[in-house]
């Protein structure tokens, strides 16, 4: 069982980083996706000249950034024009868009360049530390681009190739359904993004270039499978559950955040079952009626699929939303209302049961829990505090919803407070106060030192937000 669990988690920490060089560029995507949409021939305004954006983004645009973040993960800005410089070999050194091999370069040039750095650290007599970084980077970078465009991008050329042409033969084939039997337990075991962003992302990105859309977006994004799971809580749902669904219902459909509905099957295994027939119904549904997105839609909620739809395709999107969300509603009512359910149905031991196959807390999972786990008081200090940040791994859900709620909170009791928030890593120097999950406030505390830490267990209700509220009044 432990060698299962380190499997896992290793497994776990892989989809992390892929996502972590993915998701500060989702915006890139989301624009390259728009223009396509907007301006390819068979577009919603087709627009021959503007159109000619299309390929430069993504051949080059993209996948540099996707290189210079995955530099910048691990050696700061330094690591990410390495990164960067690196990933330009692999793009120039291959004929299609160059993402997996933009993952490879770009850590491996910000791990290489910090190596370095640590290997000649106060050795380099005074005055030539400038001469020798600006160097030491430009000759690593120049020959990792080198290393890229003959050794690396061929392989990668390869790779791809095979996997692009396995995932055309499964859909020929009309197997595509069959893959909510891997991707939806995926989901919730937290391994979706090591199948979204280092498996479907890409090729669905190839095919959107070559075709103007993809099914593959829509294989793990589609929220009717935990839409219709969340609905049947609302109906024949008992106790908390049944009381918390129209509010997760919200937050997952609309939201986007999908891992809002995970403590639900975990609190009940078999709606797991729910889960795979509604993806699978939604993914031959999409099949049927030819459905596909322009580019990723993220958060996974139905606005953001319908943004991301061609023109004319928006009701062959939405069918199979809808045809998900029906066939797990009925699975999970069903299931439902023949098992037994506790009247009080702890959600707050499944959230834990989550947080321990992901292997650290979710502000999702810990908005069920009572908030008696919250009650340690915050530390006053005397100095004062100016500028708040809520960090944490991604800097994109649960900092950024705490940091909404605490910016209504200041701005009813009239007070005038810089808040943001952030991932942990790109912490700023400057930061008064930084407010992180109690798991997290460790590394928070090595990458800010000089801050004031405040730990929360639950970022969407945490009683720490009212006595801040209360302390800087004074």
């Amino acid at each position: 069982m432990a060698e299962k669990t380190s499997i896992r988690t290793k497994v776990q920490r892989f989809g992390s980083n892929l996502s972590a060089m993915i998701m500060p560029n989702i915006g890139a995507f989301i624009a390259w996706g728009l223009i396509t949409a907007l301006f390819i021939d068979t577009g919603w305004l087709p627009n021959e000249n503007l159109a000619t954006l299309v390929d430069p983004m993504i051949t080059y645009l993209l996948p540099l950034l996707i290189g210079y973040t995955g530099g910048k993960m691990l050696y700061d800005v330094r690591g990410g024009v390495v990164g960067a410089t690196a990933t330009l070999g692999i793009i120039v050194g291959a004929d299609i868009p160059m993402f997996i091999g933009a993952m490879i370069m770009g850590p491996l040039g910000g791990y290489l360049i910090k190596k370095f750095d640590q290997l000649v650290d106060g050795k380099i007599k005074s005055g030539f530390e400038m001469l020798v970084n600006n160097f030491s980077s430009g000759i690593l970078g120049a020959l990792l681009a080198l290393f890229a465009f003959v050794g690396v991008g061929p392989v990668v050329v390869t790779i791809s190739s095979w996997l692009a042409s396995g995932v055309a033969s499964i859909i020929n084939a009309g197997l595509l359904p069959l893959a909510s039997i891997f991707v939806e337990p995926a989901k919730v075991l937290f391994l979706n993004n090591a199948i979204n962003h280092g498996i479907l992302g890409p090729i669905a990105m190839d095919q959107a270039n070559q075709f103007g859309k993809s099914i593959l977006f829509l294989v793990e994004t589609n929220p009717g499978p935990g839409l219709g799971i969340l609905l049947a809580f609302c109906i024949f749902g008992k106790g908390m559950a049944k009381q918390s669904a129209p509010g997760a219902v919200i937050i997952h459909a609309v939201g986007g955040i999908h891992e809002i509905y995970f403590p639900y099957i975990l609190m009940k295994p078999a709606l797991i079952i729910a889960a795979i027939a509604g993806g699978m119904s939604g993914i031959l549904t999409f099949s049927l009626l030819n459905a596909g997105l322009t580019a990723t839609p993220s958060p996974g909620s139905i606005i953001a699929l319908g943004i991301m739809a061609p023109r004319g395709e928006l009701l062959p999107v939405l069918a199979g939303i809808f045809i998900a969300t029906a066939v797990s509603f009925l699975i999970a009512s069903f299931i439902l209302k023949t098992g037994k359910q506790d009247e009080e149905a702890d959600l707050s031991s499944a959230g834990k049961k989550m947080e321990e196959m992901k292997g650290k807390k979710s502000s999702v999972s810990s908005s069920f829990e009572q908030q008696e786990l919250d009650s340690t008081p915050v530390q006053k200090e005397d100095k004062e505090i100016n500028k708040i940040v809520f960090a944490c791994d991604a800097g994109m859900g649960s900092s950024a919803m705490g940091s909404s709620l605490l910016k209504n909170k200041l701005k009813k009791a009239d007070i005038q407070k810089d808040v943001s928030n952030t991932s942990i890593s790109n912490l700023p120097a400057d930061a008064d106060l930084v407010i992180t999950h109690k798991d997290l406030t460790d590394r928070a505390k090595q990458q800010n030192p000089n801050a004031e830490h405040i730990s929360v267990e639950n970022f969407l209700n945490s009683p720490k937000y009212d006595e801040l509220i209360e302390r800087l009044k004074k």
